[in-house]
């Protein structure tokens, strides 16, 4: 029986603002309001998931290095600044047919087995319809859509799947 639940985050639009294929340091910018919202899932005992379709390999705009090197600097930043860092970072470089880009499930599967994770007890916050249907596709209940100040025009599809929507990290915590 699994034991953990995951806080599962998207990380352009949610984490850092999206500025289109970030994987410079210098356009990596955190949201502030995500700092208090990760720390409350840590303080929960909540896993820290990040699950990102990464298309701007394939498209040859940057490499998984590049990837690789943001992401070692986007978790030296948490550990400086909150003192804990994310839990696994999974991605999926490829633009088609692929188990693990989303809206299929297969980066979810994978936490779900490298960390023995609880879906049913865990969250996701996307600012994408694939974000949520992959949520869905891998039974997370909990799975919220992070608007900030755009508008979304999948909403009406998005009825379909079940989600809640949020304007801001501001305030988001878990309620179990």
């Amino acid at each position: 029986m699994a034991k953990n639940k995951a806080a599962f985050f998207d990380r352009d639009g949610v984490i850092n603002v999206d500025l289109s294929y970030v994987y410079k340091q210098e356009d990596f910018r955190f949201y502030d309001d995500f700092f208090a919202c990760v720390t409350r899932f840590k303080e929960q005992g909540y896993k820290l998931v990040v699950v990102t379709n990464q298309s701007g390999i394939e498209r040859g705009y940057y490499t998984i290095k590049d990837f690789l090197l943001l992401s070692a600097y986007m978790q030296d930043c948490m550990q400086t600044r909150l003192g804990f860092t994310f839990d696994r970072i999974y991605f999926c470089p490829l633009l088609h047919d692929s188990i693990r880009r989303k809206p299929a499930s297969g980066m979810i599967i994978q936490a779900m087995n490298d960390l023995d994770l609880d879906l049913g007890e865990s969250y996701l916050v996307g600012d994408r319809m694939t974000d949520i249907m992959a949520a869905k596709n891998a039974g997370i209940m909990r799975r919220y859509l992070l608007c900030r100040d755009k508008q979304h025009e999948e909403l009406i599809k998005l009825d379909e799947i079940g989600y809640t929507q949020i304007h801001t990290l501001e305030g988001f915590f878990p309620t179990h």
